[in-house]
This record gives structure tokens, C-alpha cells and sequence, in this order.
């Protein structure tokens, strides 16, 4: 046996508790018959299923989406923090699911304080005493990953203590295992859920999540967000104090400020709205067109206004990186959209390789121009201050959707920024627009892309590329050549639905013999039964092995029925 499918057996005895437990909240929620497709209902008894058969009419009463989130809201903080992920992905689950998973909120609450001090003192080999001349012991939030406290170092500097949960990386590591574990028998059980890409979900949760944990990296984030705003005398970045941060502890600047959403205590400070809305918006396009490197995080919670009317931010553990390809791409984009070049628009896209290999092309560039127009068409009548960029942002979702499109999770991140910034922005002065700021820094960004020195690199780049075509295509035919002469050249064939063919068959067969089998019990009971035979005396009046037989033969066509009716195939 490889070692790989070794490694997953053990993997699945030693979470086989938490294992039961997700299979159960599932099974709670109303998910029996998904349990069943991907084959764990061996996790559960038959007395559980009973159980959520009674419960149906309140099951019914909320939709998929809503049982889904409320199942994730049980299962804690790895489920949690997935479905936020997933909130900003409407292009993998839909935008219905994507707005339910948006109600999660990361509240759990906080660890013991006790604690606290004994990972801080451990983690930076310390004492807390000899360090901090105050530690507030009640944290001032608690999240999924991790909580903060209040603290004064001796030199006194006000700074946060940031300190992961106990055991969390554990936690998540364990359930991302099951997650992946999961995603694989939908991929194998459930062919169409292809669609959505389960291990590409999977495998995107664990990277973002494990950025999160190492506290290192959210530390080097911080530093070079500093560098980057180091001439920007209206946004401030905390200082790190590295000598006292490690993997799960983090030390940085505390800023006194109110939350950039507390309009009283922003208006007590006597500071224009609309000039805070414009700063905070133009640094995020700074960070976006100019630097390639953004905060993908910029809920209220991170963005605080401080007396001097300057915007701090705070919580640099999800970052979004955009390579020059694809700010060039976002700028061609931009361009193509101002000119009404849709068939440019389109060809980027593809480029991006946002369009599925095997589709028609000419079939797909037509009907997206179709839609396109449809829905861009109209923003050409209106002032820039007049258009819905939120609104325009989740019409295009829906057309991601439909066409099928794969869209880097880096682009999904920037129109989730950019929403929740226009949000913000507007709550701060109702006629406030984002995409109004973007238009200098697009510009530059265009400006760059068509520049002289921009055309010649990429003509150089071109020209390389041609070159080491004309030297690796013959290498490669005269390989392919070889292969072919020794019969190692093969076609494989995959027919689309096969394998749903096959286990469809396997199922149904195997349903009708153990119908059969029932039947023949009670055949073979009720000539028992007739026979009026004594054999092991009699219950009820009946012949004892008859009535055992109809006992089992009623179990098993109770257990049948029960499958049946999961399945939604009568």
C-alpha cells in the first residue's frame, strides 16, 4: 500500500471525533443526503437519522444557505474563518451563499488571561514584569486566530499585544485535513461539484489561513507597508517591535484614535468627513496601482482616525500581491472599458487566463460582448460621481458566473476592498464615490503601460520568447518523434458522466438486492410461520424464528426506505 494512502488512514483514525462531530452538525442542519453522496455515513447511527427526519419541518423553514452558515457557525473558528474567506469569492459559490457567509462574524470568546501571559512569557522568553510597566489582563477584542491586549512597555510606549490562541494552529491544521479529505469525495461521489473547484477552495482557505498564523510575516508586512507610506504624512503604520514579536506574538504601536465608522466620535473631533473618506481611499489606490501590495483586510475595526485627522491602519495579516503582469492587465482593462473596446476587454481577460481551455471562443467572446455591453453600456451616460461602483461590482459577478470565468483570488480581493472601502466612504458622506479617486492613479498606471520604456521591455520580451522558439521547436518534435516510434505516445478518454453513470447503477443495484433479500425473509418466514414448526418455541404465538425473521426483514425495509427517501428519489 503507498505511503500516501497510509498517511490518510491515520490521518482519519486520529480525527476520527472531529470527524463525527462535523458529520453530526451536518447532519443537524439538514445536510443528510450530501453526507450520504460522499459516502461518511458510516459516522453516524441510524438513531441520529431518525432524529433529523423528526426535525425536517423546522429544517425547511431556512434556506440552503442559511443552514449552511449556521452549520459553519457551529463547527468554529477553522469553518468561521472558511466562510469568510468564502464571502469574497461569489464567482466559486454564488453570490447567495457569498451574502449569507458574510453574516459570520469572528466573535468567540477570549481565553483565559493566565494564559495569555504564559505564551507571551514563553514565546519571547521573558518575563511579562521585566518588560511592561502595564498589561491589561481583558483583552480589548478576541477573534478566531488570536486576541489583543492593551499593555505599556517600561520605556513607555503604549502598544498592543497580539497572541494567538492556544493550540489554534493544530486546530486548523487537523480540520484542514478533513476539509481536504471531504473535497476529495465530492470530487470522486459528485462529479459536478468540479464547478466550484472543492480542493481549489480547500487549498486556498489553508494558504490564506497560514499566513494569518505566522505572526513573522504579518510583522514584515507591517514594515513594508511603513517603508511604502514613509513620504505620506497622512496615513501611519505601527512600528513593529521585532525584538519582542515571534511566530504567535506580536508587539506594535498602539494608536489613540476612534474607529474610521464612529461618525460621533469623528465628529467630536472636529474633522471633515469627506477629506478622511478621500485620504483613506487614495492610499488604497496607491497601494493597489502603484505599489502592487495592498491591505486586503479594511473592515472599520482596522482603519482608525486619530486626533491630527491622519488614518492609521492596523492588522496587516491579509495582504493582496499583484504582480507588473497583472497590474499591466488591470491598466489595458481599464482602458479598453474608457475606449469601449470590449473585444479588447475580452481578449485581456482570456490573456489572464480568467477563460476555461476548452470552450468555444468565438461562441464565448460573442455572448460575453453581448453581456457586456449590456451592462457597461448604460455607465457611458452617467457622471462618474453617479455610478453604483458596488452595485456595477456585483453585476459583474454575475456575469463571472455565468460565463464560467476563473478569477485570481487577488482580483477578488481588490473589488472586496474596494466594496467595503466605497461602503465606508459613503457612511462618512452619503455622496461620496470611491471609483472617483481612481481615476489619477489608473491614469499613471496607463500612462506607464504605454510609455517607451514599457514597450521596448516587452518588445525585448517578445523577441526572447520568438528566440527560444525557434531553438526548443524542433528539440520537441524530434521528441515527440521518438515516442511515438516506441509506442509511448497514448490518448486518454475520459467520458464526461461516466463515472456518475456507474455508481448510479452500483446503487440501484444494490438497492434492488437487498430488496430482494428482504423479500426472500419474509418469504421464508411466512413458510415457517405456516408450517406451525417449534423449533426454538414461540413469541406471540408464532413460531420463533419465523417472528425473528419478520423482525429483521421490517428493520431492513425500514433502513431501505430510509435511504431512499435521503436520496430524494422516490
Amino acid at each position: 500500500m503507498p505511503i500516501t494512502k497510509l498517511l490518510r488512514y491515520w490521518q482519519t483514525y486520529k480525527n476520527i471525533k472531529r470527524i463525527r462531530h462535523i458529520v453530526n452538525v451536518f447532519l443537524r442542519h439538514g445536510f443528510g443526503q450530501f453526507i450520504e453522496q460522499v459516502n461518511l455515513q458510516r459516522f453516524f447511527p441510524l438513531s441520529i437519522k431518525l432524529k433529523i427526519l423528526r426535525r425536517w419541518e423546522k429544517l425547511e423553514k431556512h434556506t440552503i444557505p442559511e443552514r449552511l452558515r449556521m452549520a459553519f457557525s457551529e463547527l468554529g473558528p477553522s469553518f468561521i474563518k472558511l466562510a469568510q474567506i468564502l464571502s469574497s469569492r461569489p464567482d466559486l459559490i454564488t453570490t447567495e451563499y457569498a451574502d449569507e457567509f458574510k453574516k459570520l462574524q469572528d466573535k468567540v470568546p477570549p481565553f483565559a488571561p493566565e494564559k495569555a501571559i504564559q505564551i507571551i512569557e514563553s514565546e519571547l522568553n521573558i518575563s511579562l514584569n521585566d518588560v511592561f510597566l502595564d498589561f491589561e489582563e481583558t483583552p480589548i477584542a478576541a477573534a478566531s486566530i488570536a486576541q489583543v491586549h492593551y499593555a505599556v512597555l517600561k520605556t513607555g510606549e503604549k502598544v498592543i499585544i497580539k497572541v494567538q490562541r492556544p493550540d489554534i494552529s493544530e486546530i486548523i491544521d487537523n480540520d484542514v485535513t478533513i476539509l481536504n479529505a471531504i473535497a476529495r469525495l465530492m470530487i470522486k461521489y459528485i462529479p459536478e461539484s468540479r464547478l466550484f473547484d472543492p480542493e481549489g477552495i480547500v487549498n486556498e482557505f489553508s494558504k490564506t489561513v497560514k499566513k494569518e498564523l505566522d505572526f513573522f510575516a504579518e510583522a514584515k508586512n507591517a514594515q513594508r507597508f511603513k517603508r511604502n507610506f514613509a513620504e505620506d504624512t497622512d496615513i501611519c503604520i505601527p512600528t513593529i517591535y521585532s525584538h519582542l514579536s515571534s511566530e504567535k506574538v506580536i508587539v506594535m504601536e498602539r494608536f489613540e484614535g476612534v474607529r474610521i465608522d464612529d461618525l460621533p466620535g469623528i465628529d467630536a473631533l472636529g474633522i471633515d468627513r469627506l477629506e478622511l473618506a478621500r485620504k483613506g481611499v487614495a492610499a488604497y489606490f496607491k497601494m493597489i496601482f502603484e505599489d502592487g501590495f495592498f491591505h486586503a483586510d479594511p473592515h472599520p475595526g482596522n482603519i482608525f482616525v486619530m486626533q491630527d485627522s491622519k488614518i492609521g491602519l492596523m492588522d496587516f495579516g491579509i495582504v493582496g500581491r499583484l504582480t507588473p503582469d497583472m497590474m499591466e492587465n488591470i491598466a489595458g482593462a481599464f482602458l479598453a472599458l474608457y475606449n469601449r473596446k470590449f473585444d479588447d476587454l475580452i481578449d485581456i481577460y482570456i490573456d489572464m487566463g480568467l477563460v476555461a481551455g476548452d470552450v468555444d471562443l468565438d461562441e464565448f467572446k460573442r455572448a460575453l460582448k453581448r453581456d457586456l455591453v449590456d451592462i457597461v453600456e448604460p455607465l457611458y451616460d452617467l457622471t462618474i460621481s453617479e455610478v453604483n461602483f458596488p452595485e456595477y461590482l456585483e453585476l459583474f459577478t454575475h456575469l463571472v458566473i455565468k460565463h464560467g470565468l476563473r478569477v485570481p483570488s487577488e482580483l477578488m480581493l481588490i473589488n472586496k476592498t474596494i466594496m467595503v472601502l466605497d461602503n465606508i466612504g459613503r457612511q462618512l458622506d452619503p455622496g461620496f464615490n470611491a471609483i472617483t479617486y481612481a481615476a489619477p492613479y489608473a491614469a499613471k498606471l496607463i500612462k506607464k503601460r504605454l510609455s517607451p520604456e514599457s514597450i521596448f521591455e516587452k518588445a525585448k520580451d517578445n523577441l526572447s520568447d520568438v528566440w527560444r522558439l525557434l531553438f526548443d521547436t524542433p528539440k520537441q518534435i524530434n521528441r515527440l518523434l521518438r515516442k511515438s516510434l516506441r509506442d509511448e505516445v497514448s490518448i486518454n478518454i475520459n467520458p464526461v458522466g461516466m463515472d456518475k453513470l456507474i455508481r448510479d447503477i452500483d446503487r440501484s443495484s444494490n438497492r434492488l438486492a437487498f430488496s430482494i433479500i428482504v423479500a426472500a425473509i419474509i418469504v421464508g418466514s411466512s413458510m415457517l410461520i405456516q408450517s406451525n414448526m417449534d423449533i426454538g418455541g414461540r413469541i406471540f404465538g408464532l413460531p420463533t424464528i419465523g417472528a425473528i425473521g419478520f423482525l429483521v426483514a421490517f428493520l431492513l425495509g425500514i433502513r431501505l426506505l430510509i435511504s431512499i427517501i435521503k436520496s430524494g428519489r422516490l
